[in-house]
Parts: C-alpha cells; structure tokens; sequence
C-alpha cells in the first residue's frame, strides 16, 4: 500500500470531519484517522525540529526549537485533540 497523495488525504479528511460532525462513525474510523493525523502534524514538527538540531551542530537555538516541538507534542497528546480555533484536519 501506497502513501495516499495530498488531494486522497484531503478527501479522505473532509470525509472523516462530516461524518464526526453527523455523528456517522459507528466504528470510530473517522475519529481515528482525524487524530492520528493531527498527531501526525505535530510529529513531524518534532522530526523537522531534530533534523535542524542535528544538522546545525547541535546549537542552542536548534535544540530549544526542538525541546519547544517535543512538548507540544506531548500537550497535544494530552489534549486528545485540537484547541478551539484550530482546523488541523485540513492543513
């Protein structure tokens, strides 16, 4: 199995968001997949994060950026999903 291109993963989110929205998501699919790409964002802000780190000799500034990635990592895992105002399913 492939990864799904931009355009399949946009279908695929906005899908998933109507059917939470109309509560048509008897086996939580839906919930699933918008949470597991909204930690998805947030990981790979921690990976972008770590490969600066590592490619810039390991300067201050780079590691409290990612020191910064990792913990909102950990508060978005701890929130379980969005705040209010955020549309991560889209981005």
């Amino acid at each position: 199995m492939g990864k799904p291109s931009d355009e399949e993963l946009k279908t695929a989110l906005t899908e998933a968001a109507r059917m939470r929205e109309q509560g048509e998501d008897p086996r939580f699919l839906a919930k699933c997949l918008l949470n597991l790409h909204y930690r998805m964002k947030h990981l790979e802000h921690v990976r972008q994060a770590a490969e600066s780190y590592l490619h810039s000799g390991l300067a201050e500034h780079n590691h409290a950026v990612l020191i910064r990635a990792i913990d909102a990592c950990r508060q978005a895992e701890i929130r379980g999903g969005p705040e209010e105002g955020e549309d991560p399913w889209l981005e």
